[in-house]
């Protein structure tokens, strides 16, 4: 893997069962790429070989968001990318924690 981001979407929403259903919209968003990613309590992790790839699914997460009927889409993102060689991959960073 060259890159990884990590994405947190915070659709605003009336509640947290409807606020729940946007980000849900997003996680199904990001499960159809097929890329590999990992669903955490406050943000989800994808990685990949193609760094524009990952940006334009970045961004069409805030999309996913106001399709899903969010007003205003926040998103925190972090990024891990190496052009010639490899970062440390999902499994690598948290595997041994896995149960």
């Amino acid at each position: 893997m060259s890159a990884s981001v990590a994405i947190q979407v915070l659709p605003a929403a009336e509640n947290d069962h409807e606020l729940c259903g946007m980000v849900d919209e997003v996680i199904a968003y990001i499960q159809s790429t097929g890329l590999r990613y990992e669903v955490g309590p406050f943000e989800t992790t994808i990685e990949g070989d193609d760094y524009n790839q990952l940006m334009d699914i970045v961004k069409e997460c805030q999309r996913v968001a106001v399709r899903a009927g969010a007003k205003k889409v926040s998103a925190y993102i972090k990024v891990a990318y190496q052009p010639d060689g490899e970062i440390l991959t999902i499994d690598q960073k948290i595997g041994k924690y896995q149960k």
